[in-house]
């Protein structure tokens, strides 16, 4: 469909010119040795012809596992990189590397070192939404979805009184702070946000919830453009009843779990609304076909990730450009709480690491 959220405004290719890219690109992939990575966010096709698809943690954990030596990222500039800082002995690609992350950029190295300096001896927790080299001055790296106790965690490791940064998503650190008891004064969050989830409002979530009065509402706790929605509910501006709070998997468990029950008594299709970038529209519905999945807000669309295309995929893998690589030392340091992120990732009450 050319007004299709999931597509926001890239035209779709000729049914003949799809194939035969798609069919060279697994070609390629072939020839290389090249496990292909996908992003949720990307567009349809760049999905459909991927290895793989999930979020930024799920193709982190992908990236390090495979024996493959050549990676190709469709996603961002900043999860490109924490593929390299995973497995520095692999070649990681992106087809764009122009394809950068809005809240990425709100905060520097730069930036932190100086908020740094200003609560000497705090305790630093970034969103995976960053650089390497923000990556690199950090305590704790943290996803949506473990955020909450990786914060308790801190607070009952190192005691009531620790200070901690939490940046750069001001409405998950505020999502947080709501949800972790502590003390006065010692949580501080960095004042950045996403364009794109910046972008839902209250307004745009009760008038698509009054359109489908009997629908769901999903809201997509991990990949970060949907942290405000999940401020509003918890703050009470937006009505809680029918809410989940879903990672990408939840997700995907959902819509299966959907098409498993057929069709309603009366026959009609179940509508479900969700709240985050509308890429994710697409291997909603590839999963629960009989499900309409509406969006919440159709203009919830990243450019970024729709910069990627299959011709640019087609391109990066004949060519091997866009490598990205991060510098051994800051990879060295990065590493460590992308590990701690990963570990909670995989097992919530997984010790958090050493300092």
């Amino acid at each position: 469909m050319a007004d299709d959220p999931v597509r926001a405004g890239v035209p779709a290719l000729p049914a003949e010119d799809l194939k035969a890219l798609s069919e060279e690109i697994r070609a390629l992939a072939k020839e290389k040795g090249a496990v292909i990575l996908a992003h949720n966010y990307q567009l349809p096709e760049v999905q459909d012809v991927a290895d793989v698809v999930g979020d930024s943690l799920g193709l982190s954990i992908e990236a390090a596992k495979t024996d493959a030596q050549l990676i190709v990222f469709c996603g961002v500039h900043f999860m490109a990189e924490s593929a390299s800082v995973l497995s520095p002995e692999k070649t990681v690609l992106i087809p764009d590397v122009d394809a950068g992350c809005s809240l990425a950029d709100s905060i520097t190295p730069e930036q932190l070192k100086g908020w740094q300096e200003k609560h000497p001896g705090a305790i630093t927790v970034m969103y995976v939404n960053t650089t390497a080299e923000v990556k690199a001055l950090t305590d704790y790296c943290v996803t949506s979805s473990n955020a909450v106790p990786v914060v308790e965690r801190i607070y009952r490791d190192h005691g009531e009184d620790t200070e901690i940064l939490f940046g750069p998503d001001m409405f998950l650190g505020s999502f947080v702070e709501k949800q972790v008891p502590h003390k006065p004064g010692t949580f501080h969050v960095w004042d950045g946000e996403c364009h794109v989830h910046a972008g839902i409002r209250p307004s745009d979530i009760d008038r698509v919830r009054g359109e489908h009065p009997d629908a769901e509402f999903l809201i997509h706790p991990e990949c970060g453009c949907s942290t405000q929605a999940m401020e509003y509910v918890a703050a009470g501006d937006v009505d809680s009843t029918g809410v989940h709070m879903l990672s990408t998997g939840g997700m995907l468990d959902y819509a299966h779990a959907e098409e498993a029950k057929g069709p309603g008594a009366d026959g009609k299709r179940r509508t479900t609304i969700v709240a985050t970038e509308t890429g994710m529209l697409h291997p909603l519905r590839m999963a629960a076909p009989d499900v309409d999945f509406v969006a919440a807000n159709v203009n919830a669309s990243c450019g970024y990730m729709k910069m990627i295309t299959l011709e640019k995929l087609r391109n990066t893998l004949r060519d091997g450009t866009g490598v990205v690589k991060v510098p051994d030392e800051i990879a060295k340091r990065a590493q460590l709480p992308i590990e701690r992120m990963i570990q909670v990732g995989r097992d919530a009450n997984a010790p958090l690491g050493g300092e």
